[in-house]
């Protein structure tokens, strides 16, 4: 079972928006160094949006090359097209991913009977362990959780990150999922309180900034310790609001870049971080003493 503290590992990039692949393997080892449990590759925060396949397959591979089996690596393969997220499903697979993430079909807007038969149809394709991941803030589509708990029942679907913020919806997927479905937090603010009521584990964008404390708050969460997953999660709390003044991944590279790990690349039509968050970040980063 994948469990813990699961980065949303950004993309190193050069000034010129290309693939830093030294930065990768850099940013890789350091996940496996500081404790993070898994890395999900080329999800939004590693700007699937904006590589195109061959680039999108050549970073989960490259990923799954350095982790050499330390640690999990889930491929972010959704998309709004069912052929387009069956084929890059099936390549991260070949490749050797534990697991894909497939987020809600995004800007068609299909209806919940679409969005089980696209899911239906990806885990019929691809006998991969498969992760739904229902972000409505950003699809445009809300995935009910009737509809997740059709799909729960589908063997190689194994879980969903629930991106919604809405505790008690989360905590009715626990309540109501079969064995073997995991609920994983989807939003870093709220992730300490969904664990705590029995989630798996987060898929965290905080974790690209301070893996290790993320990592150790997970462990206490997922073990129901909730006076030391409290304190942990109050020291990351400036944090985790910080990741997300300008759209992810914007925050988080600049926060990883300032910690001398990648560089400042970042793909067009995202932008550097504003100037006028960099002191309200860097306190943030302080108050978690990661810079």
């Amino acid at each position: 079972m994948l469990t813990g503290s699961m980065v949303a590992m950004v993309t190193p990039m050069g000034d010129d928006g290309s693939v830093d692949w030294v930065g990768l393997e850099r940013l890789v080892n350091h996940h496996v160094e500081q404790g993070t449990d898994a890395i999900v590759s080329v999800g939004t925060t590693g700007e699937s949006a904006t590589l195109d396949h061959h680039e999108h397959i050549e970073v989960i591979g490259r990923t799954v090359d350095a982790a050499a089996g330390r640690i999990p690596v889930i491929g972010g393969t959704g998309a709004n097209s069912t052929t387009e997220a069956i084929a890059l499903t099936r390549d991260a697979a070949a490749v050797g991913v534990t697991a894909c993430l497939l987020v809600v079909p995004y800007y068609n807007k299909p209806p919940q009977e679409g969005l089980f038969q696209h899911f239906n149809s990806i885990a019929a394709a691809v006998a991969i362990p498969q992760i739904l991941y229902n972000v409505p803030g950003r699809t445009a589509v809300d995935m009910s959780n009737e509809t997740t708990l059709r799909l729960a029942e589908i063997d190689n679907i194994v879980g969903v990150k629930d991106a919604t913020n809405d505790i008690d919806r989360g905590c009715d997927l626990i309540d109501r999922s079969p064995d073997g479905f995991s609920v994983y937090s989807g939003e870093d603010g709220t992730a300490c309180q969904l664990m705590l009521a029995g989630g798996k584990g987060t898929i965290s964008v905080t974790a690209n900034a301070a893996p290790n404390l993320m990592h150790e708050m997970c462990v206490a969460a997922v073990a129901g310790d909730t006076d030391t997953a409290e304190i942990l999660n109050n020291q990351l709390a400036d944090l985790h609001a910080a990741m997300f003044f300008q759209s992810n991944p914007i925050p988080a590279k600049w926060a990883v870049c300032q910690q001398g790990l990648i560089g400042s690349g970042i793909r067009l039509p995202l932008i550097p971080l504003a100037e006028q968050y960099h002191d309200d970040v860097r306190a943030a980063l302080q108050k978690a003493g990661v810079l």
